[in-house]
């Protein structure tokens, strides 16, 4: 069981009446509501005359109200004027409380006992009651509402544009450092000039669009994913750009030109990081290391990092002020163990050969 909002809407000359059912009075209904109205007219009113709601009305005021931006942005959409209803003032829209009443006696009241399962449902039965109201001939007139619509107040409706009205939400976000926006926890780019600024942003449901001082300057694709980004690279600096453009082959290929362990190394740092992005700014510096070291220094500190495995930038510019890189690796040296070594603590094969290997009475009695 749940409630629902009525809103109704009246045309000045004819009476001729819309009335619908929907959720609630918040700005998405208020707005589709229009919309809807004038779909069912077949065309568009020059003025149209709310009430103070607080979707269609900021600020109520006697002279100068401060309309929501949205509905704002939707009049002008369809070219029309918005001018409120003085607070209090209930003749300044006298069709439509006549047309509140009329629906309230008329529609409402016969389908209070019924029971609807859907919005949709409780609509159609509405449209359908409307429709008798608009179509049965005044008390003092032999006319109906239907018919002085289509005298007087079809020829004057302006017509519906191409393409129907998409709702969207107005912010007025800061433009982050990384200059981006943040909407509804996804990341929007702009051009980084505008960093530190405060911009006008209308999110729908397909759509962002950003703009400042009253001009465009970014379009994206609406993205709903939390903490993601979503950044046009023409909105970048060069150096974001460039930067931007690399890629871990890219990266491997460039250090190869020192060498293959320099390579080698690269691909490591590379792959050692969550995020491949990460690790780019090392092998950028490992790459440099050749303007100050010769590259085939550069190129041993990196295999003999790759064999310790501290292959880092850290440990390979370590490598190469100690002067290590041109140190053996472990295991390259010298085999000790073949090696003709005298030495009165050094023991020779011979000392475990066979005859060796069980100790003399006298010489466990001499270790007693």
């Amino acid at each position: 069981m749940c409630d629902a909002e009525i809103f109704v809407a009246a045309l000045g000359a004819s009476q001729y009446l819309y009335a619908e059912a929907t959720r609630t009075q918040q700005l998405p209904d208020w707005i589709g509501s229009h919309v809807r109205t004038f779909e069912y007219l077949g065309g568009v009113t020059e003025i149209v005359v709310p009430g103070n709601l607080k979707s269609g009305v900021t600020k109520a005021c006697r002279y100068e109200p401060d309309v929501n931006p949205t509905y704002a942005n939707m009049a002008d959409y369809y070219g029309i004027a918005v001018i409120p209803a003085r607070p209090k003032k209930p003749k300044d829209k006298a069709k439509v409380e006549s047309g509140v009443q009329i629906v309230e006696r008329e529609v409402l009241a016969r389908l209070r006992d019924r029971t609807f399962f859907s919005l949709g449902e409780l609509n159609q039965a509405i449209r359908e009651l409307v429709a008798a109201v608009n179509t049965r001939p005044f008390q003092k007139l032999d006319e109906s509402r239907r018919q002085l619509f289509e005298e007087l107040d079809q020829p004057a409706l302006k017509a519906l544009p191409s393409r129907r009205y998409e709702y969207g939400e107005f912010f007025l976000p800061t433009v982050n450092i990384d200059y981006h926006v943040e909407l509804l926890g996804h990341y929007y780019s702009v051009p980084y000039t505008l960093k530190g600024q405060k911009v006008e942003a209308r999110l729908t449901a397909r759509m962002l669009e950003i703009l400042y001082r009253g001009k465009r300057v970014a379009s994206h694709v609406r993205n709903d994913r939390t903490g993601h980004h979503t950044t046009d690279p023409s909105h970048m600096p060069k150096a974001h750009r460039e930067h931007m453009e690399w890629s871990p082959s890219r990266i491997t290929q460039w250090a190869g030109t020192i060498g293959s362990h320099c390579a080698l190394a690269a691909e490591e740092i590379i792959r050692s990081r969550q995020h491949p992005e990460q690790g780019y700014r090392a092998c950028l510096g490992l790459v440099r290391l050749s303007k100050s070291y010769e590259a085939s220094r550069v190129d041993a500190a990196c295999h003999r990092a790759l064999a310790l495995e501290v292959c880092t930038y850290q440990s390979i510019i370590s490598i190469l002020k100690t002067g290590k890189d041109s140190e053996p690796l472990p295991g390259d040296g010298a085999d000790l163990m073949g090696c003709n070594v005298h030495h009165q603590n050094v023991r020779g094969k011979a000392y475990y050969s066979t005859q060796n290997d069980t100790p003399k009475r006298e010489d466990l009695t001499h270790a007693q």
